[in-house]
């Protein structure tokens, strides 16, 4: 739905601004364009170089600004409440009895060829122990083979082979990084199994605040949540480009955390420009449960979006309204620029190729100014995978590194990895582990179908990213180019990819 916007001149057509000069972190390093920016930087004396990476988090990283959420949200950092006060449902017992020396009689009702299937995970096999036979990894393969039994609808030995499994997965606690991750798959198979592998919902502002705190926590510990922010503010940030009357369409807005950051951006840019206050609309398409988020996001937002001297106004779509009406079922404003925020979560929703397709058309039928995807869940080998044992397979791999990358970031204790993994981590393998089965298209072909093509991001945001490396400084993480996506290794599997689009 498109309305008149009255309080606006007539807009200028939209030019293509991917790629040109941003005006965010780069002012704080004195420099016009971004290549100049980076150049400065190589040449620059090692203290002038340390100030401006110290700039830069304080720009990009603290723009997150914990504090004020936290207050916003009349939770205290210096107050120190206990945590997990409220339980989670389906949280599984965190006591140390896992024992991975445990029998495990083998199951000969199928004979399957898993050479292939666990090739990937030869890296984490090697690295989890040397005698990876001795110690009982062949939990990966009879894991493996109950997800085969979906494909082969042998659901019968599937369970059979997860209840024998519970015996030698009984606990993350104490595990490493492959078996933890095979630990929660094997939950998420039982639960499809018993239908019961709905994704849990926070039924409390208290159990939100725990989410809040985890997500805190893994900002600080690991570059892959500020990796996916800054890439996406960047992308919105360079399309916008200066307009003071923007609108985001958010598929995956999560709990809105964010969005803080790229507040503050368009307050800073307003300021230097001498603009008057920008309004920055934002929709997010929701499931139908999102309730309390809903109400703590727009009230969160709203507070901060007044002590920041700027308009902010955040509204939400129930997800089954907009799979009955489409793009109908959002307002859209004559004379805003426009984005659409894109994760893997509305393709697994759609679950087919129709589906996608369709979907994608009504996308460029906004004509957006940037369509930005972000796969956080290593989605672009998960979704082309043939059947739903690969699918499985995928995953369990890409998750075994993301728990390896955790344990890497942890300078000392890892009880903050354990809430990530419940509270952040769990509901995604919950998620991949319902989806595995529905055939998709490569996402990149969907886009092309669609009449969409890609935008290189700018040099600007390569150099964000080397200086958030820098920041966080763990060996194992480096950020490469791939087509035309912005990416986040650990070693060489992707963690986060950022691509944008223009229709």
């Amino acid at each position: 739905m498109r309305v008149n916007n009255n309080t606006t001149s007539n807009p200028k057509p939209v030019e293509s601004t991917i790629g040109l000069e941003p005006t965010s972190v780069l002012d704080l390093c004195r420099s016009p364009t971004p290549e100049k920016a980076v150049a400065a930087l190589v040449a620059t004396a090692p203290n002038t170089q340390q100030e401006c990476l110290d700039q830069l988090e304080d720009h990009v990283l603290h723009n997150l600004d914990w504090d004020s959420i936290m207050k916003d949200l009349g939770f205290h950092e210096d107050s120190n409440p206990p945590l997990f006060k409220t339980t989670l449902p389906n949280v599984p017992d965190f006591s140390p009895s896992f024992d991975p020396h445990s029998e495990f009689p083998d199951i000969q009702t199928m004979s399957y060829n898993y050479a292939n299937a666990t090739a990937t995970l030869d890296h984490l096999l090697h690295d989890t122990s040397n005698n990876s036979a001795a110690t009982g990894f062949d939990f990966i393969e009879e894991l493996i083979r109950a997800a085969d039994c979906f494909d082969t609808n042998h659901l019968h030995v599937a369970h059979v082979i997860l209840e024998r499994l519970n015996q030698r997965l009984r606990s993350p606690a104490g595990a490493k990084p492959l078996q933890r991750a095979a630990f929660y798959f094997k939950e998420a198979l039982q639960g499809l199994l018993s239908g019961s592998n709905r994704t849990p919902r926070f039924s409390s502002l208290v159990e939100i605040v725990h989410c809040v705190r985890t997500f805190k926590a893994f900002s600080g510990i690991s570059p892959i949540p500020m990796f996916s922010i800054f890439t996406t503010n960047q992308a919105l940030l360079e399309a916008f480009h200066g307009s003071s009357f923007m609108h985001v369409l958010d598929f995956d807005i999560g709990l809105g955390i964010q969005y803080a950051s790229l507040m503050k951006e368009i307050a800073e840019k307003a300021d230097s420009l001498k603009h008057g206050s920008p309004l920055l609309r934002i929709t997010a398409v929701v499931p139908e449960e999102y309730a309390v988020e809903s109400k703590l996001i727009r009230e969160n937002l709203s507070q901060f979006a007044h002590e920041l001297r700027i308009r902010v106004q955040v509204e939400f779509v129930p997800l089954c309204n907009f799979e009955t009406l489409s793009f109908k079922a959002v307002k859209f404003v004559d004379g805003e620029k426009t984005a659409v925020l894109l994760s893997p979560a509305i393709f697994r929703r759609l679950g087919s190729a129709g589906s996608t397709a369709a979907f994608l058309a009504d996308v460029r039928r906004v004509s957006p100014s940037v369509v930005v995807f972000v796969d956080g869940e290593g989605w672009t080998e998960a979704a082309a995978a043939a059947s739903f044992r690969r699918g499985v397979v995928s995953s369990l791999e890409f998750y075994s590194m993301m728990l390896e990358s955790l344990d890497a970031s942890m300078v000392a204790g890892g009880e903050w990895v354990r809430r990530i993994e419940m509270l952040l981590l769990r509901p995604k393998i919950l998620a991949a582990v319902e989806g595995a089965g529905r055939r998709v298209p490569p996402w990149r072909e969907a886009f092309y179908g669609a009449g969409m093509r890609p935008v290189q991001l700018s040099q600007f945001a390569d150099f964000q990213a080397e200086c958030l490396l820098a920041k966080v400084q763990i060996r194992g993480f480096h950020v490469a180019k791939r087509q035309a996506e912005l990416v986040l290794f650990w070693h060489e599997r992707a963690m986060v990819a950022t691509s944008a689009w223009r229709c």
